[in-house]
């Protein structure tokens, strides 16, 4: 078994020798196990709540017992927890590889919106388009996100701004995939893959310091980079903004570098080597942008929203949105893409269909209507054959 990523905390374990963890059931002449601090869970994802410990497989063998038993109180225990964190994990994980998918974008680009109706696209109509089991899994963090979908498809209000981490920790948001594939044309196997979302605060990429204690970036197998235009001067020229819409003056250029930065000293790439990891370069709100680009503009054909990812309609958007860098005077974005990333790709996106009132953080009274939001991951899923993918014309 390769080392995969635990989607928590984002460090490389065996997906065969995982860690238990203790029910508090005590056994025969012995009490359970009270509930404690556990430092290094608090210490590697900033979870400092009470809960039972963890402990290693005593087998020396691969895939040890799917039960062992507690050291400690003698409680016999099925429940799987990371080596690392001691995180409790879903019973499936390790029995296949899981790509671990960042997300990253400077202050104020809309990550939160963009998550919580990404999640609301997995759970829903991604969920059926390909028969495939979703789940949110991680209880604080499925309350959390429950009630931002809650907030923006029945209060219409924005969220507020993701807070800034704590030594470069936040809980992530981590989704379990779960379908049949065909094995030779004949037989159907489950599979179970593991979608892990970080919604860093932009002020974690204000600055390389800040930048280089995001572990996750490290760990990532593929990245969505959301990208305001808003940054850009010459197109935020061509339309009408409230002073409220722009909440940061950071050049998307520097951020793009500090990723960079990062992404090759924890990847161990050399300066003459492209990064290789896939990476998704979808720009938000593209939705203040409909009228200026007219309905007409190639942009706004929403591809099928039915069966395979559509590498043709895929590799037009990609062209489209780097004519338009060039139009806005942004082609260094492209520029640095093209001499840093071996496997890239653009998108053009809008969580919301159309602006909010930002003075009031209130959603369009026609409520929420996402326009091509879940293609930067399907696009990425299709990179590690998750969801099928085909030319069309």
């Amino acid at each position: 078994m390769s080392r995969l990523a635990c989607p928590y905390c984002y460090q490389r374990i065996d997906g065969s020798r995982l860690w238990y963890q203790c029910t508090g059931r005590g056994s025969p002449g012995r009490k359970g196990c009270t509930p404690a601090k556990d430092e290094a869970r608090a210490t590697l994802t900033g979870f400092r709540e009470p809960v039972r410990p963890s402990f290693p497989p005593t087998s020396k063998v691969s895939f040890g017992p799917s039960k062992a038993n507690c050291p400690t109180c003698g409680a016999e225990s099925g429940i799987r927890a990371c080596p690392k964190c001691h995180t409790p994990l879903s019973s499936n994980f390790g029995a296949s590889e899981s790509p671990l998918i960042a997300m990253v974008g400077a202050k104020g680009t809309g990550k939160t919106v963009f998550l919580t109706v990404l999640a609301h696209e997995l759970l829903n109509g991604l969920r059926r388009r390909f028969g495939a089991d979703v789940r949110m899994t991680g209880v604080d963090r499925q309350a959390l996100i429950g009630g931002f979908v809650g907030e923006v498809f029945s209060g219409q209000q924005l969220m507020p701004q993701t807070a800034a981490t704590v030594d470069g920790r936040q809980a992530p948001t981590v989704f379990e995939w779960r379908q049949q594939h065909r094995v030779a044309n004949m037989l159907n196997r489950f599979r179970t893959t593991f979608l892990s979302f970080y919604d860093t605060a932009g002020e974690d990429l204000n600055s390389s310091d800040k930048t280089h204690d995001l572990t996750y970036l490290g760990a990532a197998d593929a990245l969505i980079l959301l990208l305001d235009p808003f940054m850009i001067q010459q197109a935020r020229n061509q339309i009408q903004l409230p002073k409220e819409a722009v909440r940061s003056e950071q050049p998307a250029i520097d951020v793009l570098n500090r990723v960079t930065e990062k992404l090759r000293v924890q990847h161990n790439i050399k300066s003459s080597k492209r990064i290789r990891i896939p990476v998704a370069v979808a720009f938000a709100k593209i939705d203040a942008f409909f009228d200026v680009l007219g309905p007409d503009h190639p942009l706004l054909r929403v591809p099928a929203q039915s069966g395979p990812y559509d590498e043709t309609a895929g590799q037009d958007t990609h062209e489209q949105v780097k004519a338009l860098l060039h139009q806005w005077g942004a082609d260094d974005i492209d520029t640095h893409l093209e001499y840093n990333y071996a496997n890239f790709r653009y998108f053009a996106v809008s969580a919301l269909g159309s602006p909010p009132d930002y003075a009031s953080s209130t959603i369009d009274a026609r409520g929420v209507h996402p326009f091509r939001v879940a293609e930067p991951l399907l696009w990425l899923l299709s990179q590690f054959n998750v969801v099928p993918r085909q030319r069309q014309r």
